[in-house]
Order: C-alpha cells, then sequence, then structure tokens
C-alpha cells in the first residue's frame, strides 16, 4: 500500500537501538540498530553511539518491526468523545503500533472520497500510519456499492461495513467481482441479521442463566461459509474479520486447503476471555461477536497455531464511560484493545515470539499491502534502508492492567486489573522515538 497522505518521512534524530536481539522475517540475531533520516542505517553486532545520538537500552529485549493492526476503531469523525486519531494512534504507539487500519464506520461513515481524505488529513500529525478502510456499501447500509473505484484511486486497500455484515449474498458477489478488479480486499463482519436478532451474548448454558438474549454461534458461521461459496465462485479475495467459533476456523482451515484467497483475522477477547466472563452482568464484557465457550477458545488458539488463522487484530472500540451504566443488552458492544494485545499474545497464547510477532506485524502488514512489497514499509526485515518503524519488547516484563493510565479518551478495557506479561519498552515511528520507556513523547 502507498503512501496516500503526501507527508514524507522526517529526518529524524539519530538514535542507536542498544542491546536487543532483532527478531523479523528473517530470524534472530544479536544486534545493535542505527537509525537516521528517518531509516535504518545499520545493524551491527555492536554499533558506537554517533555524537550526539539519542540511545535506546534494549538489554534483555526484542527488536522487531512496529506491530500492525488490521482492526482500529479511532471514532473519529463522529464521536471524538470517545476517541480521536491522536489519541487512538498514541495508544497504537504504547502498543508497539506503528500502523492501524481504520475502520469506516464513523459518523459520517467513510464511505465517499471526501470522508477518507479528511481522515487522512487528520493523520499528518498521528504517531502511527493510518491506513483508511472504505465502506463497501454506501452509508454501511447494504444497500448499493460505495464508489470503491475512486477510494482506491485514494489508496484505500480494505473494504468492510464492519459493525454490519453485507446480508445481501447477490451485492456481496457483485462487490467481490468488482473488488477483484481493483485488485483491493473485502473484509466480512460476519454476522447474519436473520439469525443474530437482538442478541447481545452467545446463545446457550449461559445467555440462558443470566436471561440475557443470546446470538447463536450459526449466525456468524452461516456468513462464513456463504461467503466461502461466493470467493469460490467470483475467484475473489476475503478477509474474515473478527472470528470467534470452531466451526468458522474449521471452515477458514478447508478454504485455505482447496487453495481460495482467504484470510482471517481473531482478537484478542476471543483467545483470552469466555462467555463466562458475562456472569456479572458487567458490559465490559459484552462484544460483538460474543464471548464464547471455552471449546471456541481452543480452536481459536489452534488456528493461530496452525497458520489458518493469519492475524491478530484488536478490534479496539473505544465507549464513553456513561455506557457502563446501561443494562448488558443495551450496553454498546466492544472494549479497548491497543495497548494490551501483545501482553495477551503473550501471556495467554503458547506460541513462540516470532510466531506471535508474525501474527501482530509482518503477515497483518503483507494482507493489506502495508509491507516493503506493496510500498508501505511496515513489518519488513530490519535491515540498512528499511523505513524506521520498530518496536522494542520486554518479553519478561510484568504489568497490571490500570484503566486510568490507557492513552485512550475511554476506559472500556475488560482486563482491568490483570497482570500481563509482555510490554513495550520503545516505539520509533518513521525514525521518530514516540515511545521511550513505556512513555508517550507527544
Amino acid at each position: 500500500m502507498t503512501e496516500r497522505t503526501g507527508r514524507t518521512a522526517p529526518s529524524g534524530p539519530t538514535l542507536v537501538i542498544r542491546g536487543g536481539t532483532v527478531s523479523d522475517t528473517t530470524g534472530e540475531r544479536r544486534a545493535d540498530v542505527l537509525v537516521a533520516d528517518g531509516k535504518v542505517a545499520s545493524v551491527e553486532e555492536r554499533i558506537e553511539s554517533p555524537r550526539g545520538a539519542v540511545v535506546l537500552e534494549a538489554e534483555g529485549c526484542i527488536v522487531a518491526p512496529g506491530l500492525v493492526d488490521l482492526h482500529t476503531h479511532l471514532r473519529e469523525p463522529g464521536r471524538e468523545e470517545t476517541e480521536t486519531i491522536e489519541t487512538g494512534t498514541r495508544a497504537a504507539a504504547l502498543g508497539g503500533y506503528t500502523a492501524v487500519v481504520a475502520m469506516p464506520n464513523t459518523d459520517p461513515p467513510l464511505d465517499s472520497a471526501e470522508a477518507v481524505r479528511n481522515v487522512q488529513e487528520l493523520s499528518l500529525s498521528a504517531t502511527a500510519e493510518v491506513a483508511v478502510a472504505g465502506a463497501i456499501t454506501v452509508g454501511r447500509l447494504g444497500e448499493r456499492l460505495a464508489p470503491m473505484a475512486e477510494l482506491a484511486g485514494l489508496g484505500v486497500r480494505l473494504f468492510t461495513d464492519d459493525g454490519a455484515g453485507v446480508q445481501s449474498a447477490g451485492l456481496m458477489r457483485r462487490a467481490l467481482e468488482y473488488a477483484r478488479g481493483l485488485g483491493v480486499i473485502l473484509a466480512q463482519h460476519c454476522e447474519d441479521g436473520s439469525l443474530a436478532c437482538d442478541g447481545a451474548m452467545h446463545e446457550g448454558a449461559w445467555s440462558s442463566r443470566l436471561g440475557i438474549p443470546g446470538m447463536p454461534a450459526a449466525a456468524e458461521e452461516v456468513m462464513v461459509a456463504r461467503d466461502i461459496a461466493l470467493t469460490r465462485a467470483t475467484a475473489g479475495r476475503i478477509h474474515f474479520l473478527h472470528l470467534s467459533t470452531a466451526v468458522s476456523i474449521e471452515m477458514v482451515r478447508r478454504a485455505k486447503a482447496e487453495g481460495l484467497a482467504v484470510t482471517a483475522e481473531v482478537a484478542p477477547h476471543h483467545f483470552s476471555l469466555t462467555e463466562a466472563a458475562t456472569a456479572g452482568f458487567d458490559p465490559l464484557f459484552r462484544v460483538n461477536p460474543p464471548l464464547r465457550p471455552a471449546s471456541d477458545v481452543e480452536a481459536v488458539k489452534l488456528g493461530l497455531a496452525d497458520g489458518t488463522v493469519d492475524a491478530i487484530a484488536t478490534d479496539h472500540a473505544p465507549h464513553a464511560p456513561e455506557s457502563r451504566d446501561l443494562p448488558f443488552d443495551q450496553a454498546p458492544p466492544g472494549m479497548l484493545g491497543l495497548q494490551t494485545a501483545l501482553a495477551l499474545a503473550v501471556s495467554e497464547l503458547d506460541l513462540p515470539l516470532q510466531r506471535v510477532l508474525a501474527l501482530l506485524s509482518w503477515q497483518p502488514a503483507a494482507l493489506v499491502g502495508l509491507d516493503p512489497i506493496g510500498g508501505g514499509g511496515q513489518g519488513g526485515p530490519i535491515v540498512p534502508g528499511a523505513p524506521a518503524n520498530l518496536c522494542v519488547i520486554d518479553p519478561t516484563a510484568t504489568w497490571t492492567v490500570d484503566p486510568s493510565a490507557l492513552a485512550s479518551r475511554s476506559r472500556n478495557t475488560p482486563y482491568a486489573g490483570r497482570r500481563l506479561t509482555g510490554q513495550v519498552r520503545h516505539t520509533v515511528f518513521r525514525g521518530e522515538p514516540v515511545v521511550i520507556d513505556a512513555e508517550a513523547q507527544r
């Protein structure tokens, strides 16, 4: 994905990231990293600090390409009281992200050139790259296609009506055919509205026990099955957002084995929480798709381990504090995720750290063309000449989630008080240290 905003990489300070282990697509090696003029200048076992250079200590840490989130709700325009591009990308930087994909369910939706340009311009001073996702349909209403060619001309490479699934199979088929010609990706929020109805949590024993309207797993699975069939029929390409059930994961596994152009992401809450978390009726645990039984959680973990799932995406969804005062089934669904995703993956998944980084960095970057091949300079190998989009991670550091200490304008994290392992020490965006010693620099 090429640069969309016209902003060039700043010259930035000269940096030395000293004492760490570099981990990227090429493997791991002990090395210092020199950054100058916004790019990686040298990667050597030992680099003497040039006069005036800023030294970022990385002893005992992993130096990795910056993380890339495929699924961030920045809320601007329209819901700035809950999040802005400024606060959302600050949270992203603190979480190790140097790029996020901004979802289009804003007010107004990102379904026009004017709306996309507005977000691109607002992102010029952000502390992470903001790649704009466009809506598949006008107003996200599922009735007629948005002007995808015009938006693709502005650099949009991912289209989704996230928050609502495209209900018409015929319209989705046309969208897949159109997207194929444009070389862009459609991402589906898999939810059949006729099955989901007013469900607020997973339909099962817990929903019956709590008396909360349930949403059957079939509401997700029916649309996954439909869109795999449409992908087969059109030779199109589909990306499934926040999958959450064992059946959905298995369908993606089989589609990939068939050779279809199908990719998928899962959110941290779907491998770290179960439906039992809703027992206290706390709306912090309401999310869409809903938290599932332990068997689905295990299936999600297996999908991450065996390569069925391509990325961990936060689905960062800020909501105003007063939403917590609403009854569970009336509260808006969604949770914060940018500052906890890495630590949850380290803490909850029995995977090598390099595999975790692949799921959080270079695989999502490649999926949407933010990687070096796509021209975005994200997630690529840490080699001389590469754009300096980096994060430094202490994989053994432990910390406790404190909602009041998060950078978001909202506080709706379900992990308050939870002890996690893995912390971002530094983040470098286009050669600028935007996080030093776990503190935002602007």
